[in-house]
């Protein structure tokens, strides 16, 4: 992801909470950046997010990655032990609609630890392991609680994640397999000159 693409995103996401709440813009944990790296034959996913100056985190808070595709089973890791991990249940703020895959696990990140406040904070990479490493965009949405009065306060806005097929590649033959073949065609041409002239 280019950082004009990160400050386009961060830029929806800000005017979305407006037209949800009019006022201030004001907007929940974010996705700044997706990073990609190859890792034993899969692809290890790592995602930078940051709670804007207007917000606090506070235990429950929470965000969700959509429709991440190719999960590689016990690989989603949090920054730190204050963060507890889901793919199987998955948390959506109130009057959002985030596009959903039913069929596709998503990461969800819940908060646990006690209250960050207010700042324009790194809370660190949260990562997990796909078997593809080809990029589509999906939703993201997350719940935080506002600084200037304490309320939840909800957003969603769209990330990366992982795109592809489950569908294994048709086996390739061994090549001793190939080299039986190769000898046996021509004996079978063979076989059938002979019976042709008999």
């Amino acid at each position: 992801m280019t950082r004009g693409t990160s400050f386009a995103r961060l830029m929806a996401a800000a005017v979305a909470v407006v037209g949800l709440v009019g006022g201030t813009a004001q907007a929940g944990l974010l996705p700044t950046s997706v990073s990609i790296f190859p890792e034993s034959g899969n692809f290890r996913w790592q995602y930078a997010i940051v709670l804007p100056t207007d917000m606090k985190l506070q235990a429950g808070n929470y965000f969700t990655i959509y429709d991440f595709a190719g999960l590689v089973p016990d690989t989603v890791i949090a920054p730190d032990a204050n963060w507890e991990v889901s793919t199987t249940s998955t948390r959506i703020p109130p009057l959002l609609r985030p596009i959903d895959d039913p069929s596709i696990p998503n990461l969800t990140f819940t908060y646990r630890g006690p209250t960050v406040p207010a700042g324009q904070i790194g809370l660190g990479n949260f990562m997990a392991t796909s078997t593809f490493g080809e990029r589509k965009e999906v939703s993201f949405t997350a719940e935080t609680n506002r600084t200037s009065d304490g309320l939840k306060d909800s957003n969603i806005t769209s990330t990366d994640a992982p795109t592809g097929t489950d569908t294994p590649p048709p086996p390739v033959p061994e090549p001793a397999t190939l080299l039986l073949a190769g000898l046996g065609l021509p004996l079978l041409g063979l076989a059938k000159l002979r019976k042709k002239k008999a």
